[in-house]
């Protein structure tokens, strides 16, 4: 029986937040099976939980926000990210303030931070989240859209008006079957552009980012001095956001996902859509581990 999962230890990190610049403590620690990930405000009275559910999501201004019980956090797409791509299932995520580190802008250090803590099976079966019929939703010329699809595949499809994307193919596919998503998508980080700083700090945005945690272009080339990680890491990391948004399904997925210029926004869109609609989807576990899509296998391997 493929199990579910959560952390053997607690594990901490300390960093400042990307669009808040508040110093923050992370703590996450071990749970319960069928707990879900669960964020906890400990700096607010009463230590609010806030579950990370697609219709807790309140906010998608450049990241993901979600808010329940009198408490918000914010930019937790690159650590839902992370969570999924290890295959943890039950966790609390203590933070000291409105949202986690950004780190380096990726889910790479966040990886780091849960596999250090190790991952434990639990003694309930993993619940999986299968696609049973295709849930599309648009806004103008930006599209996302779940089919059935048995393994975990994710395309995007971008276009950006910058001398740095001529050279790069607008549409990157990541069948999770066949690429790694810690070595070949973890480490993808955010990125940003010199022309818009202004109006995001106006904003109260991006009041914590800097070329340690952000791709950082001008007019006509990146910043950066190491460059990129990856040639396509721009659309790499549209993927790694989708996987963290996705994540908020509350179970891992098994279908096949395709964005077009889709954001935080329309990801979550699509997210309450499926949900929404009882007979798009249905969850499944797997006795046989020999019948899980291979997508997962990685996942699930202990660590």
């Amino acid at each position: 029986m493929i199990r579910q999962r959560t952390l053997k230890s607690v594990v901490k990190s300390r960093g400042v937040g990307l669009h808040t610049g508040v110093a923050v403590e992370m703590t996450l620690r071990p749970a319960q099976p069928n707990t879900g990930i669960v964020f906890v405000r400990v700096d607010l009275p009463g230590h609010p939980q806030i579950p990370a559910v697609a219709h807790g999501v309140t906010d998608t201004r450049l990241s993901t926000c979600i808010e329940a019980n009198g408490g918000k956090v914010q930019t937790i797409e690159h650590l839902m990210s992370a969570l999924a791509g290890l295959g943890v299932d039950n966790l609390y995520v203590d933070l000291t303030g409105p949202e986690p580190p950004i780190m380096d802008g990726s889910a790479g250090p966040f990886i780091f931070l849960i596999q250090s803590a190790g991952i434990a099976e639990q003694s309930a079966p993993k619940r999986y989240l299968r696609v049973r019929k295709t849930v599309e939703v648009r806004h103008d010329d930006k599209v996302a859209r779940f089919e059935p699809f048995d393994g975990l595949r994710i395309t995007f499809s971008g276009q950006f008006n910058h001398p740095a994307f001529n050279d790069i193919d607008p549409v990157v596919t990541v069948d999770f079957a066949e690429t790694s998503y810690v070595k070949e998508v973890a480490r993808a980080r955010t990125f940003g552009f010199t022309r818009d700083v202004e109006a995001m700090r106006a904003q109260g945005l991006g009041l914590g980012g800097s070329l340690e945690n952000v791709i950082v272009l001008d007019e006509f080339r990146v910043l950066n001095a190491e460059g990129l990680r990856y040639a396509d890491e721009f659309l790499k990391h549209k993927i790694l956001d989708a996987v963290g948004d996705l994540y908020l399904l509350g179970y891992p997925l098994i279908g096949d996902f395709f964005g077009r210029k889709s954001g935080h926004a329309l990801n979550n869109l699509a997210a309450r859509a499926l949900l929404d609609d009882a007979e798009a989807w249905e969850l499944v576990t797997f006795d046989d581990p020999a019948k899980l899509p291979r997508a997962f296998t990685l996942a699930v391997q202990p660590a």
